[in-house]
């Protein structure tokens, strides 16, 4: 580790990874590539992520992944378990589908893994609103559990039509205290996404891949409040690894 950054925390908790199984990284690194025009800093799969970041002084790793269609969060959900029974200090947010027909009843018995803090939800790739009807179960049962929904739901670096404040807000005034994190603190949507916290003590924002310079100067102009006073609403995403260059 460099001497600079001994003056770092001891040990690093990284809660913004993306793990997926081979195959299927291969797949995403390719969409990136072909739809982005972005290459891969660091083309490594699962094993070799854990430890380039061990080797860097992050201990705890909470990492992620997501159904981008139906039928497929099963079996990544069952790598998940997998991967989870080798390295007790990671943690995961796991997929969902709203499509799946038992896909309720699975988050049901993974939200009470102790390794496990909850779902994700990729509405950028997933296509849907996040306050579409087929999630309020979910939602709900979330809530129950004590476990959280981690969402990516900003507009940076690219959106659509399913991603932004407005949708986040549509379900927040329905669920206003939903135990929620916002990925990338809402990116591009900087302040608006920070004025949720005043009104929303369940929200928190995740700052991996966030403030970069390329992503344009809509980021530069907007101030982002944290809340009330002596509220820590932010959660150190330190890499978004392996991330995309």
């Amino acid at each position: 580790m460099p001497p600079e950054a001994k003056r770092l925390p001891e040990p690093l908790v990284d809660f913004h990874v993306h793990l997926f199984p081979d195959r299927l990284f291969d797949a995403i690194r390719r969409r990136f590539v072909t739809e982005y025009g972005w290459s891969i800093l660091h083309p490594l799969y699962w094993s070799g992520c854990i430890a380039y970041l061990r080797e860097r002084g992050v201990g705890p790793v909470v990492y992620s992944n997501y159904a981008h269609r139906k039928d497929i969060a099963r079996g990544l959900n069952d790598w998940n378990l997998n991967v989870l029974a080798e390295l007790p200090d990671l943690y995961c947010f796991a997929a969902f589908h709203p499509d799946d027909q038992d896909g309720l009843a699975m988050a049901a018995d993974l939200l009470d893994h102790p390794q496990i803090l909850g779902v994700k939800l990729h509405l950028l790739v997933q296509r849907f609103y996040p306050d579409d009807e087929r999630l309020f179960p979910l939602c709900e049962l979330v809530m129950a559990k004590r476990k959280r929904l981690l969402f990516h739901v900003g507009t940076g670096p690219v959106g659509n039509a399913f991603v932004g404040v407005a949708p986040f807000r549509r379900l927040l005034a329905r669920y206003p205290d939903l135990p929620a994190i916002v990925a990338h603190m809402g990116s591009l949507e900087y302040g608006a996404f920070g004025e949720l916290l005043a009104d929303h003590p369940g929200i928190y924002m995740d700052t991996a891949f966030s403030f970069l310079p390329k992503l344009g100067s809509v980021q530069s102009r907007q101030r982002f409040s944290g809340g009330e006073p002596g509220a820590d609403p932010l959660w150190f995403g330190l890499s978004e690894y392996p991330v995309p260059s």
